[in-house]
């Protein structure tokens, strides 16, 4: 999976790893965490129990789904989709203050308060 580098700026840098961790910006999808989402949409039941209780998404409007990435907040008004309960028994805890959900198809782990995503697994796409 290709990721994209995050900017951070030299100010950020100067406050030391503890403290960018505590800020959000270390804050990634765990090589863990990746493969067992992954395997569970590459099972045949898991899409077609998706696609049963899921009506077919539209998909965002091109100049949202371009903000769809690392270090931006959610547009408001977002369809965001819990993740199936059957998967989320398989993953750990989500890092304290952040979610894990699914918008537009993608699993985002976004930051609760602010809604800024911190990672996008776009090689999990569903429906």
């Amino acid at each position: 999976m290709l990721r994209k580098l995050l900017y951070i700026p030299i100010a950020l840098l100067s406050l030391g790893v503890a403290h960018a961790d505590e800020i959000g910006v270390g804050v990634v999808f765990s090589d863990g965490e990746i493969e067992i989402i992954s395997a569970y949409y590459q099972r045949d039941d898991a899409l077609s129990h998706y696609s049963k209780n899921h009506k077919k998404r539209k998909g965002l409007p091109p100049g949202i789904a371009k903000n769809l990435q690392r270090g931006k907040a959610l547009p408001p008004g977002i369809a965001k989709q819990q993740l199936p309960p059957d998967l989320v028994v398989n993953l750990p805890p989500a890092p304290r203050g952040h979610e894990r959900v699914i918008v537009d198809g993608r699993v985002v782990l976004i930051e609760i308060a602010t809604q800024v995503i911190r990672d996008v697994l776009t090689d999990v796409v569903i429906g």
